[in-house]
């Protein structure tokens, strides 16, 4: 059994004796694993590392890419909710393929557990790691400026009974921060995101608020203080719309 922490404390430094296929698959196996002691401790710290360092090297870390989008299937959640943090190691580093994308836009939309934390397996995040990833797509070339805007509004829209309680709001808020900033980016891909928002939040009956209204308000109202204090691509008109988006509940 590799000892990750071992590897951590000792500076990161890739022990003899073990091959780095054998260490990358065993990083990759951890980062799936229900003991959240497993998942999220060293075996992470030293993932990342070894990515930021180059020690795994660009043939491996495609690989890992490919291995991580198709985990977006794998029939634990703990698995599918941390390959977009291993993604986003990979995607900060330079590697990029379109699969990859087309993967996580159809988990992300789908994914029906949406807890932020679980008692045995510990963070899962769907929603907020999901947000992590969409940041960083939202920011490569070869990803249309109004794409990732568009698929956090439908995350916001999928049906759920889950209401943000683990400041996923926040984290989403930044990562379509994060998408919003392309300076390729013309008005449409700014602002044409919120118009299914602004019509389900239109259409909402008198009631008890559901679930995904308070994520959508929440996430929105984050946002609005970043477009606010930024110097995003189109701000200004940016800001009304958020406003104007917002009011469509507010004023019932």
């Amino acid at each position: 059994m590799i000892m990750w922490q071992g590897i951590a404390d000792a500076g990161y430094t890739v022990p003899a004796g073990h091959g780095l296929d054998d260490l990358v698959a065993g990083l990759s196996r951890a980062l799936a694993d229900p003991d959240p002691e497993v998942r999220d401790g060293a075996a992470y710290a030293v993932l990342a590392a070894w990515i930021d360092r180059g020690v795994i090297d660009a043939p491996r870390r495609r690989a890992l890419g490919d291995e991580m989008a198709a985990r977006f299937g794998h029939p634990e959640v703990q698995a599918r909710t941390f390959a977009p943090l291993v993604l986003r190691m990979l995607v900060r580093k330079g590697e990029f393929a379109a699969g990859w994308v087309d993967a996580f836009a159809h988990w992300y939309v789908t994914e029906d557990d949406l807890r932020g934390w679980d008692e045995r397996l510990g963070w899962l995040h769907a929603a907020a790691h999901g947000a992590d990833l969409l940041g960083a797509f939202g920011q490569r070339p070869e990803v249309a400026p109004g794409r990732m805007p568009a698929l956090a509004a439908d995350r916001l829209l999928a049906p759920t009974d889950h209401v943000f309680d683990q400041l996923e709001d926040d984290r989403l808020a930044r990562g379509l921060a994060l998408a919003l900033d392309r300076r390729d980016a013309g008005e449409g891909d700014a602002t044409d995101w919120l118009l299914p928002l602004e019509a389900a939040l239109r259409g909402v009956a008198r009631g008890p608020a559901p679930a995904w209204v308070s994520n959508t308000l929440r996430t929105l109202r984050a946002l609005y203080v970043l477009v606010d204090r930024g110097d995003l691509p189109h701000r200004r008109l940016l800001r009304v719309r958020l406003g104007e988006v917002l009011a469509a509940f507010d004023a019932r």
